[in-house]
């Protein structure tokens, strides 16, 4: 695409944002070559309509020297006339107009009866004692406000006493459960294969099983294969489960993102953002989920830099050495479209929206390496399955995952290495496994 083309979307980027209905171009866009139907498929995925809307814009100053023309025919054949006037006249964006200010109406605060300190014996029985507080003879007329307070009212219920909700967990089956298992990878890939994830794979299989969950397990895909299972996933209907659980045992690498960060590659050494990830779950793409607990369980890397720990006092770790076959699923960080570009404006990363009931577990901290045995599996399948073995029926999921976090984090590489998971947690109500009597 020609720079000044480049330069009139990006100072109209609010207007399109705001004002662009992708879902009428799609059809149009593919029909006359502008985009392929994955790159259509990748921004379809990308989140709500302004998402979308972004997604697409981003994508279009990659395309050829017809990109741009051929964009602004689309606009036309689907009546979004203004947009497409505003991009032929090369204008900026649309002034705002300065917002007559609403009148706020303030509640009138009345000050607090005090009792100066000589009615103190003519109050009434009823009354709540006001006592004294003794003050340094040297504060000079002290107000009454400082000199007497009330004490906390009796039997206000502390917060941290307050039940919490939980989420509905007793239908049978509770939900679907995909699992991905990238074991083999590409020659062209330049990745190496993942020896010990088939261990992984085992025991999360039976893991999720016995907590009465669909399995469905996926192994060696490509970067197409994985987006397709997961669209497969969202497309079903769900309506009569209560949950629904991906896991993810791959190669990863860090990516730039605006929401959950991260990528896994499949087997052909293209790799998927975890956030695109999540989307095909979310309450737009699946509304039979909406409400519901997404629950992703990512074993790969986040990056590409190894934990070597700080020092702590022995009594607060338990110290356990991992073996001498540890791998790392690690890949350098990539750039990813799906970043917010510089010249994004502050409106449009404001309005991105807030991904309810969504938990991702990661093995690892953003950007780090996550250790995997090619004996016994990675630390964190190998954590998290015997601490849901042992936990599931008296603990909730976050407290699970932060026991996993403690035990993990207690585990050394070569006897250098550390690994510290963490989540990514949109949970509204505590989430309680069903298992076995």
């Amino acid at each position: 695409m020609e720079e000044s083309h480049k330069k009139i979307l990006q100072r109209n980027r609010v207007s399109l944002v705001r004002d662009l209905d992708p879902s009428k171009l799609y059809d149009g866009l593919l029909e006359k070559g502008v985009f392929t139907q994955d790159m259509i498929d990748e921004i379809k995925s990308s989140g709500t309509r302004r998402d979308q809307a972004r997604q697409l814009v981003r994508d279009l100053e990659t395309r050829g020297s017809r990109a741009f023309p051929l964009f602004l025919e689309c606009l036309q054949e689907t009546d979004q006339h203004r947009l497409a006037e505003l991009l032929q006249n090369g204008a900026p964006t649309v002034q705002i107009q300065p917002v007559t200010p609403t009148p706020v109406v303030r509640p009138v605060v009345q000050p607090l009866p005090i009792s100066p300190p000589m009615d103190i014996d003519k109050q009434r029985k009823d009354d709540v004692p006001v006592y004294p507080i003794q003050r340094p003879s040297t504060t000079p007329s002290p107000s009454p406000e400082r000199d007497y307070l009330r004490p906390r009212p009796q039997g206000r219920t502390r917060r941290d006493s307050i039940q919490c909700q939980s989420y509905k967990m007793d239908a049978s089956p509770c939900g679907h459960c995909l699992i991905i298992n990238n074991v083999e990878f590409e020659p062209k890939s330049d990745l190496n294969n993942r020896n010990g994830s088939n261990i992984d794979c085992d025991k999360l299989e039976r893991r999720f099983k016995a907590l009465n969950f669909i399995v469905e397990v996926k192994t060696n895909l490509k970067q197409k294969q994985i987006k397709h299972g997961l669209s497969a996933l969202s497309k079903k209907d769900h309506s009569q489960y209560d949950c629904c659980v991906v896991i993810i045992l791959s190669h990863g690498t860090e990516v730039n993102h605006n929401r959950f960060p991260g990528a896994v590659y499949g087997v052909d050494g293209l790799h998927v953002p975890v956030q695109h990830i999540t989307n095909y779950l979310n309450g737009h793409y699946c509304p039979s989920l909406q409400g519901k607990p997404k629950l992703f369980f990512i074993q790969a890397c986040g990056g590409g830099e190894k934990d070597t720990g700080f020092e702590v006092s022995p009594d607060e770790v338990e110290p356990s050495i991992g073996g001498a076959d540890d791998q790392t699923d690690a890949i350098p960080m990539s750039s990813s479209s799906d970043s917010l570009s510089t010249s994004d404006e502050p409106d449009a990363r404001a309005t991105l929206p807030t991904p309810s009931d969504i938990l991702v577990s990661y093995s690892t901290f953003p950007g780090y390496v996550s250790w995997r045995d090619t004996q016994s599996g990675s630390w964190y399948v190998e954590t998290l399955d015997r601490i849901l073995d042992e936990n599931a029926a008296t603990h909730d999921l976050v407290t699970i995952l932060m026991m996993v976090n403690n035990e993990v984090s207690q585990n050394s590489a070569k006897g250098v290495y550390k690994q510290m998971p963490g989540s990514f947690n949109f949970l509204r109500k505590l989430l309680y496994f069903q298992t076995q009597a």
